[in-house]
């Protein structure tokens, strides 16, 4: 295969798979289940590719497929590339997948064709995302993600499903139209410097910074345009106080729903911030980092806090996202090629960790059809696979020296420490808090006196499930064990985008 149409492969090839679904009989339910997973599978092993065919010295994007003039009348195109820092989110994206396939095997049993079909575009849209080049084909994959969530949420998600359905999508769509606004603002601007109508991310790298910033912010257009895209990615990480629609979802959504949902999903509005905010419209970023850093901090602080008294499993690790991808929001802030490398690696963490967190606390769930903390106790003798599985995944969360959560958050506070001391503290004592509210949900589920004789008959994890959630806990080990793996790919790519 010609490596430049690798990114084309990955990206566009779920969307032909969902086609070829969509033309099947929805009876025949295992046929439609074993095209997904294969699509998957096979998507995770382009990425791969794309991983062995990227040179991580180059700082740039590679492997471009395009331009190719889409809409030339309005300098469109369909541009597609990768640098270190999409690679990584390419390569999470097109693991997570797979998992959810597997572990949606059991749990998803109506509308099976519906789900997978969703699920297939879901993906197509989030790569696109991560790859494109192009403002307005990035807008496009941007909402291509918000129709399939919104069904995924809204058909097989729990008993308040439209009501947590319709919050996702208002909040997204939001944030969305204000996106391209701003989006065409800039193009606008950039016709009147060039004369040429373009919406080329390279262009935008050179407009967003001429862009004047005024002596207030309604007289700014660099602030107002910085505005008008960190809301719509504060709204998707989603940032302190826009983060209301977060545990609804995750509650109410199917567990391949919530794995997408924290995995993905939310990694795109940190991805904006970095990409677009940071990158494209300097001034104003360093105007706004202050304020994204306290945001950031009281998020930590706030989403460990709520997180610590939730009955509820699922709604736990929810609010547990909400102090991790403040994190992330710290280390962005900061600024650092150090907080920055850690912010990335830590939007990876993430998705693996609390992508593994609710697929198992889904397995919970299909076994006694509750996650209610209260309802479990004493089962780690009953189920000795699945509670070790648990418990590494629990470490990895809270950040346990020598796996994947620890590498992320320690270079995030180092990077940030010299400069930001009192936000590295406070940020601190969320680890300290995280630690507290996941290790007192093992002990209370995994080790205290058995509530309800009916957890005797708990099974195991069996095979399908072991091969759901072995990759990611390998990934947790691996990346705690070998950072250097998967930071040096980003290193060039991030140097050069703190450089502008």
């Amino acid at each position: 295969m010609h490596v430049p149409h690798l990114l084309s492969v990955v990206t566009l090839g779920p969307i032909a798979v969902a086609a070829v679904l969509a033309l099947i009989p929805a009876r025949l339910e295992r046929l439609h289940r074993w095209l997904a997973l294969l699509a998957s599978v096979v998507s995770f092993a382009v990425s791969c590719l794309i991983w062995t065919g990227f040179n991580p010295n180059l700082p740039g994007f590679q492997l471009d497929s395009g331009p190719i003039p889409w809409i030339p009348q309005l300098g469109v195109s369909y541009h597609l590339g990768v640098d270190g820092i999409s690679l990584l989110l390419v390569l999470l994206t097109t693991l997570l997948v797979p998992v959810v396939v597997l572990g949606s095997w059991r749990s998803v049993t109506e509308h099976v064709k519906g789900f997978h079909i969703c699920l297939l575009l879901l993906t197509s849209g989030m790569l696109g995302a991560f790859l494109s080049l192009d403002l307005f084909l990035f807008y496009v994959f941007w909402e291509l993600m918000l129709i399939p969530m919104y069904f995924i949420i809204g058909v097989w998600g729990g008993p308040r499903r439209i009501y947590a359905a319709v919050k996702f999508f208002i909040y997204t769509m939001v944030g969305s139209v204000l996106m391209l606004v701003a989006i065409l603002y800039l193009a606008w601007f950039n016709h009147q410097l060039t004369g040429v109508w373009s919406f080329a991310y390279a262009e935008f790298l050179k407009t967003g910074p001429q862009l004047a910033m005024g002596t207030s912010f309604f007289s700014s257009p660099q602030m107002l345009v910085f505005a008008a895209f960190a809301l719509a990615f504060a709204i998707k990480v989603p940032m302190f106080p826009f983060h209301t629609w977060l545990p609804d979802a995750h509650v109410e959504a199917p567990t391949g729903g919530s794995i997408i949902l924290a995995g993905v999903l939310l990694k795109l509005g940190t991805y904006g911030f970095l990409r677009f905010n940071r990158a494209m419209l300097p001034q104003a970023w360093e105007a706004f980092a202050p304020m994204i850093m306290v945001l950031a901090v009281i998020g930590i602080i706030y989403g460990a806090w709520v997180a610590m008294v939730q009955p509820d499993m699922k709604k736990l690790v929810a609010y547990s996202s909400v102090s991790h991808l403040g994190f992330v929001m710290l280390g962005l802030a900061a600024g650092t090629a150090a907080s920055t490398q850690g912010a990335v690696l830590q939007m990876v963490n993430h998705g693996i960790s609390t992508g593994a967190l609710f697929l198992l606390v889904g397995m919970t769930y299909e076994r006694r059809h509750t996650r209610m903390i209260a309802d479990y106790g004493g089962i780690a003798a009953i189920v000795p696979v699945f509670t070790g599985a648990f418990l590494l995944v629990t470490l990895s969360s809270i950040g346990l020296p020598g796996l994947n959560g620890f590498v992320g958050e320690f270079l995030i506070l180092a990077g940030a420490w010299q400069q930001h001391p009192l936000a590295v503290i406070f940020g601190a004592l969320g680890i300290v808090f995280g630690a507290v509210y996941m290790l007192w949900m093992v002990q209370r589920v995994f080790w205290n006196p058995l509530s309800n004789e009916e957890n005797r008959s708990l099974k195991d994890m069996n095979l399908r499930e072991v091969l759901a959630v072995a990759p990611l806990l390998v990934f947790i080990v691996w990346i705690g064990i070998h950072p250097t793996t998967f930071l040096s790919p980003m290193e060039a790519a991030v140097r050069l985008l703190l450089g502008r």
